[in-house]
């Protein structure tokens, strides 16, 4: 877990430097990008699509794929319960 941690705080911020970069106000930015948990759990559930011959998902089979990952990686539950409710919610209001 702990690399998988690092890995995702290095590509953290490789994306805050591009944005600073970019001329933009790290006030407006810092709070759309994902937090490093969240960046572990989409690096995950991408291994799994590319697994899976990189087929994209259906709904079932996603919430199935971030279902196992907070089962095997119990530090990240609560990251992939929230990502579900907020995946859930835009789904909704889309």
């Amino acid at each position: 877990m702990e690399v998988l941690r690092a890995e995702a705080n290095d590509e953290r911020a490789t994306l805050v430097m591009e944005r600073l970069r970019a001329g933009e106000d790290p006030w407006e930015f810092m709070q759309e990008l994902p937090t490093v948990d969240e960046i572990v759990v989409l690096t995950l559930r991408a291994e799994l699509i590319r697994a899976d011959n990189g087929r994209r998902p259906t709904v079932e089979v996603d919430y199935r794929m971030m279902r196992q990952i907070a089962l095997a990686y119990p530090a990240l539950s609560t990251t992939v319960w929230s990502m579900l409710d907020d995946d859930h919610i835009r789904r909704r209001t889309a």
